[in-house]
């Protein structure tokens, strides 16, 4: 584990070796085995005031089965559940501190499993509907949050990017029973790299996030775009998402690089298995102080 913490704070060790797989990312059912590893966390955002009430949302119901992988709603007194609760609690310290309000999580490669992470965090975060939290598909090219959730399709970020006089508030809706908002990323288009580069992006985030407590965005990953990077330019902190024994090294390194570490809030690292008892059970390492267990 405390390889992990070096990734952040010594740099990484190219003798590291990330531990195993829980198997490919259909198996088990309940994939997110998450491990947060504190780093710094940009202190952009505004200090916490008291968020105004969302406006009344039109409601989209959600089709959760166990192929959703959405762990923290269906089972949600699982160790795997507990995990996001405790991201929630380190989360929570830094929004508190006026620090932490927009995160974007991202991941090296395809298929380490960001997307299935947020919208536990996102459902973790919401408290059963204390804490307001919208989610933002900001992959524009394989948006995939409706897709699990087998939500209907309707316009959402494209559009809100090509024509600025839409009211991004106009195409959020409240999923239940999840309890939080979602913003979807509407309808493909060719240029949407283009798109998420141009300054209506700031202004989008601008208008959606003064009414919640929470803004997640789901990234494409890092190694084949760049949008990442773009989108990263708009937010507090990162979550970098990696898959345990499927993640290679080297695009994890690449992606801190890409990224730069002091722009990382943290690392969950999904799919480990639960008989590897050491990584299992969860770590919290601060920068500033040396965890006894090092």
């Amino acid at each position: 584990m405390s390889h992990l913490h070096n990734l952040f704070h010594k740099g990484t060790d190219p003798g590291y070796k990330l531990p195993r797989s829980a198997g490919p990312i259909a198996e088990p059912v309940f994939v997110a085995e998450p491990v947060f590893v504190a780093g710094p966390v940009s202190a952009t955002a505004a200090a916490v005031a008291e968020v105004a009430a969302p406006p009344e949302f039109s409601v989209e119901e959600a089709r959760i089965t166990s192929a959703s992988r959405l762990v923290y709603h269906l089972d949600p007194r699982s160790p795997s559940a507990d995990k996001f609760r405790f991201l929630r609690m380190r989360l929570r310290d830094q929004w508190t501190a006026g620090k932490l309000k927009r995160l974007l999580i991202t991941s090296p490669l395809a298929a380490d499993g960001k997307s299935t992470c947020l919208l536990n965090l996102a459902t973790a975060l919401s408290e059963h509907g204390k804490r307001s939290v919208l989610v933002i598909e900001g992959d524009l090219h394989h948006s995939s949050i409706a897709e699990i959730l087998r939500l209907r399709t309707w316009p959402g970020l494209t559009e809100c990017l090509q024509d600025e006089s839409i009211s991004p508030l106009s195409h959020v809706r409240r999923v239940e029973p999840l309890g939080w908002h979602f913003l979807p990323a509407g309808e493909p288009r060719r240029n949407p790299t283009e798109l998420l580069q141009t300054p209506a992006l700031r202004s989008v985030l601008e208008k959606v996030s003064a009414g919640f407590d929470w803004v997640l965005i789901d990234s494409p990953p890092v190694i084949p775009l760049t949008d990442p990077i773009a989108l990263q330019q708009h937010v507090d902190a990162t979550l970098l998402v990696m898959r345990a024994g499927r993640t290679p090294q080297e695009a994890l390194d690449q992606t801190i690089e890409l990224l730069g570490r002091k722009k990382i809030a943290g690392v969950i690292l999904n799919g480990i298995e639960r008989r590897n008892q050491p990584y299992y059970q969860h770590r919290y390492y601060d920068g500033n102080a040396r965890n006894e267990d090092d």
